[in-house]
């Protein structure tokens, strides 16, 4: 994915060449587009599915579609669909809130409570295939009350709750007519959002226009295409050549458009982490020892310098050392000799080869990266190449997400993730055992009752110094028994031709240059004067 699935890397670079001529905008990206509003973007990866209940837009930004509530440029949570934050009774196990009137699907339709009804029950269906169930558990139940209040029942307080609700609402009147997994809805959407879909040509590009009936006002820009283009060289060369307006581009690429005055780069700060699954079935990345060592042995400091071009921050845990619940004195440098001692302490001695070996098993691993992404690549070459200096063997292979994910719940995959909103979002579905090897869910398979405590103390946590407490629990028992390597947090790089204005970025999760990026906030762009 980009782990969690809006798939990254999944078309080849030959099909991302062959797209330059069926997704160029009409008038070749000049200053023409901008006066009649339309915007081509490329970006890395498309969507598997347009359906907010197989987890399209679930954490907000869809341009398809509107939450009950949606996030400001500080990640505030401010009304979408409801005319008001959530009253909030019963020492926070109910929420109710009041839909804005007049707003309708882009069909013509108005929207009810009983579609928010249909949307949350069918999320949280058993028979539904999304992996986000689990972020709604403190969901007892959801009832309309009239055609415009919603009330929501949860089993226990939830301090994020609310934050949750941002999840996009979709008509019953045509879902519901469907078998959500598999219906014509996932791939021809109908919302409430300021855009409608009005193409989609698979591994190519979607296309975009304003929806008329928007209830926030009509958008400036018109039309946006988002380009499929896989390789990130493409990506930068269509730029430049004026055949995109604006794209989605890795450090040393992004760094190559500095002296271009018709374009401006933009660097949105992420909670989006780069790290190896090692999983816990696989012999060598089982084995608790192996996982210390790396741990000790990985140069963060290196890959931040030579990787990300300084467009980043070392990872310590799964939370940046600027999130309020980061835990304090968990940074750590490259230590070799830490490294090596905790090998030999545990019967990992080293062979003629220099590879270590345990009663007969070499210390030796495959890791999986996503073909085309550069960006891993580097981290999984460096991340060998930091391993080979303690004795381990890690043997770095590109693959397409088709290979990879029948491969992951026994081999390591240098991965993505990170949440915004609350530790527990992103922390909760990649440690927690109850969800290990449930798709992209904890993909390391990691088993820890004290950090599996600590989640759940964090969930269900009303005081924010005992959610605190928990989280800042967890991160130390990462350090002494980590399920993952975790190596670093990036900033997202997008350049765009300077046509724009009103532009900027959020604080960005690892579900990037789709559903976030500079045009978050597309329906707000001025055409610049």
């Amino acid at each position: 994915m980009s782990t969690r699935r809006i798939r990254g890397a999944a078309a080849t670079a030959a099909l991302a060449a062959a797209v330059t001529a069926c997704s160029a905008p009409s008038s070749g990206g000049g200053e023409g587009d901008a006066k009649s509003g339309s915007v081509v973007i490329g970006v890395a990866s498309e969507p598997d599915t347009l359906n907010p209940l197989l987890g399209y837009g679930k954490d907000g930004n869809s341009k398809i579609f509107d939450g009950l509530l949606a996030h400001d440029a500080d990640l505030k949570l401010k009304p979408a669909l409801a005319a008001a934050l959530p009253e909030v009774a019963d020492g926070g196990r109910t929420y109710t809130y009041t839909l804005r009137d007049g707003v309708e699907f882009s069909d013509g339709e108005p929207l009810t409570a009983a579609d928010v009804v249909y949307t949350y029950r069918t999320a949280l269906d058993a028979k539904t295939n999304n992996t986000f169930k689990s972020e709604l558990d403190a969901v007892k139940k959801v009832e309309a009350s009239g055609d415009d209040k919603v009330v929501f029942t949860l089993k226990y307080p939830y301090a994020a709750f609310a934050a949750r609700t941002v999840l996009p609402i979709v008509p019953e009147h045509i879902a519901g007519e469907q078998d959500p997994n598999t219906g014509t809805f996932n791939t021809r959407p109908v919302g409430t959002g300021p855009y409608v879909l009005s193409k989609w040509s698979k591994g190519e590009k979607l296309t975009f226009k304003a929806n008329p009936r928007y209830w926030g006002g009509k958008p400036k820009v018109k039309t946006f295409t988002m380009a499929v283009i896989s390789d990130d060289d493409v990506r930068a060369t269509r730029l430049r050549s004026g055949d995109l307006d604006g794209a989605v581009l890795p450090p040393n690429l992004a760094a190559t458009f500095k002296s271009d005055d018709g374009k401006r780069t933009y660097d949105a700060k992420s909670y989006d982490f780069r790290a190896v699954t090692l999983p816990t079935p696989n012999k060598v990345t089982g084995d608790r020892a192996i996982r210390r060592a790396l741990d000790a042995a990985v140069d963060r400091e290196a890959m931040v310098d030579k990787i990300l071009d300084g467009a980043g921050r070392p990872a310590y845990g799964p939370l940046p050392v600027d999130d309020p619940a980061f835990a304090k004195a968990v940074e750590r440098d490259q230590d070799l000799g830490k490294a090596k001692k905790i090998l030999d302490e545990a019967g990992w001695k080293p062979a003629g080869d220099g590879i270590r070996a345990k009663d007969g098993q070499r210390a030796s691993f495959t890791l999986l990266y996503p073909s085309g992404d550069k960006v891993r690549q580097d981290h999984a070459l460096a991340y060998a190449s930091d391993a080979k200096k303690a004795g381990i063997e890690v043997k770095a292979e590109s693959a397409t997400w088709e290979v990879i994910e029948p491969r992951m719940k026994n081999t390591a995959v240098l991965a993505g993730f990170g949440s915004t909103g609350d530790p527990d979002f992103g922390l909760y579905t990649l440690l927690h055992s109850s969800l290990a090897g449930d798709g992209f869910n904890n993909m390391a398979r990691y088993d820890n009752p004290a950090v599996d405590r600590a989640l759940d103390t964090g969930r269900r946590g009303q005081d924010p110094a005992e959610r605190k407490a928990a989280y800042d629990k967890l991160q130390r028992a990462l350090v002494m028994d980590p399920g993952y390597t975790f190596l670093t947090h990036i900033d997202h790089l997008y350049v765009l031709a300077d046509r724009w204005e009103d532009l900027g970025t959020q604080l960005e999760p690892h579900e990037h240059g789709f559903a976030s990026g500079p045009w978050w906030n597309i329906e707000d762009w001025q055409p610049k004067k």
